[in-house]
């Protein structure tokens, strides 16, 4: 089937006009309990989550005082990302997805158990601090592929776009009030609140995962190996349009990441106190888009979105290096958030909407390595650069480098910017699959 005979996609019913076209589109929420369950257990857990993202690498600036040291973070999460993101799609193909999601959580939060004891301690050690990031990095590499291809069982067909705009919020409630609440726990309260917080929310997501239904493995998925995962990743390779979105993600993510220096850029800055705001601008700039995301459902060539909204992170990033004034690095921090999050509506969308069901595990494992290795490399060499030509032209140059990577990949991938859902074979099959099977395959409608 060629583009030119794909089925055109079905006739969308009439759109929101006026302010209510911006307002993120909660169908999704009505149709399916198990939607509302998951969104709001990762609301929950991302919360916590986010006050140790900003605790784990305060304490290690206070224990080591080295930008290299907390930089470092990336590196022990590389090796188990790699491992285990590969691994752990097949593990979602051919396992049920819910009890991976169950386990995986309560594993996060006996990691947090692990970072609280070792606070209280009267001299809190270095080597649990990167035993914890790896251990946790392998937990989420597991779970995320499973959580991801989870998303098109429970959520119909036309209702993914606004699906994926409705995680992006879940994600960007955790990511602003989390940070913004751990500077605050941080410098008034310790470290060891902000762990006991994160403790707690696992313990609360685990109970709301508890109830969801059974997702076991498609009868044409393949058994976890070594030549699922490869037949994985030559289906993607097969598809430029999602080798696009891939290596974008990957150039934006590890040029443009400067979040390993930001309690060095604070200082710099002589602005100690904005590192909690420093840390919620980008995910405040996320959740603007998502809250205004009622328009993404419209637009059909996301490739061309997942391009111009990757080369504007890395200039919003620039921007973010190169002035002095706390308050404009804090708005183009927000400006970069804001980037990201249309990139990463459309990425998820393009991926939900054309890769089947037998496949989505494994699919949903490379898209891991595409949005976690890339900043966990990032924050490497950011440490790495500032260490060597100082903290702020770390991150401007790395936004430069960027904006450059990302153009240049749009020229040498040019399906990602022809890709249009409306006659792309692949969201015309799938789509077809899921209205074939609506009868049988619906998610859970309450009355």
């Amino acid at each position: 089937m060629t583009d030119d005979d794909a089925p055109a996609a079905p006739t969308p019913a009439p759109s929101p006009t006026g302010f209510r076209a911006l307002l993120p589109d909660l169908a999704p929420w009505r149709a399916s309990r198990d939607f509302r369950r998951l969104w709001v257990s990762g609301a929950v857990s991302n919360f916590g989550s986010f006050l140790t993202f900003v605790a784990l690498p305060v304490q290690l600036k206070e224990l080591t005082g080295s930008a290299a040291a907390v930089g470092a973070i990336g590196a022990v999460e590389l090796v188990p990302l790699l491992v285990f993101g590969l691994y752990g799609g097949a593990l979602a193909d051919a396992w049920d997805k819910r009890k991976l999601i169950l386990w995986t959580e309560a594993g996060q939060g006996l990691l947090s158990a692990v970072l609280l004891v070792n606070a209280l301690m009267p001299g809190p050690a270095v080597w649990p601090l990167y035993l914890v990031a790896a251990l946790s990095s392998a937990l989420v590499s597991v779970q995320r592929p499973a959580l991801d291809s989870l998303w098109p069982r429970i959520v119909a067909h036309e209702h993914l776009p606004a699906a994926t705009s409705l995680n992006s919020l879940r994600w960007t409630v955790g990511g602003v009030a989390g940070p913004a609440l751990a500077g605050v726990v941080v410098a008034y309260a310790g470290l060891g609140w902000a762990y006991a917080a994160d403790l707690l929310t696992f313990v609360v997501s685990v109970a709301l995962v508890v109830p969801i239904a059974a997702s076991p493995a498609a009868h044409e998925a393949a058994k976890p190996s070594l030549r699922a995962v490869a037949e994985g990743a030559r289906y993607a390779w097969g598809r430029k349009e999602l080798l696009g979105t891939y290596a974008v993600d990957l150039a934006a993510m590890f040029l443009a990441m400067p979040l390993a220096v930001l309690p060095f850029l604070a200082d710099e800055l002589d602005a100690e106190w904005s590192l909690g705001l420093m840390y919620a601008a980008v995910p405040a700039g996320a959740m603007v888009v998502s809250l205004t995301s009622g328009w993404t459902s419209r637009v059909h060539r996301h490739g061309r979105m997942v391009v111009l909204s990757a080369a504007l992170w890395g200039l919003a990033i620039a921007g973010a290096g190169l002035v002095g004034n706390v308050w404009l690095v804090l708005l183009f921090l927000a400006l970069a958030g804001g980037c990201d999050m249309v990139s990463g509506i459309f990425r998820g969308v393009m991926w939900n909407q054309t890769i089947p069901d037998e496949l989505r595990g494994r699919l949903a494992g490379i898209e891991l390595l595409s949005y976690s290795v890339g900043p966990t490399v990032g924050q490497l060499r950011s440490g790495g650069f500032a260490a060597w030509v100082g903290v702020r032209t770390s991150v401007w140059s790395g936004g430069v480098l960027c904006a450059g990577a990302v153009g240049l990949l749009a020229l040498c991938l040019p399906g990602l910017m022809t890709y249009d859902v409306r006659t792309n074979e692949h969201a015309a099959r799938l789509r077809n699959q899921r209205t074939a099977t609506a009868a049988t395959a619906a998610p859970v409608v309450d009355a």
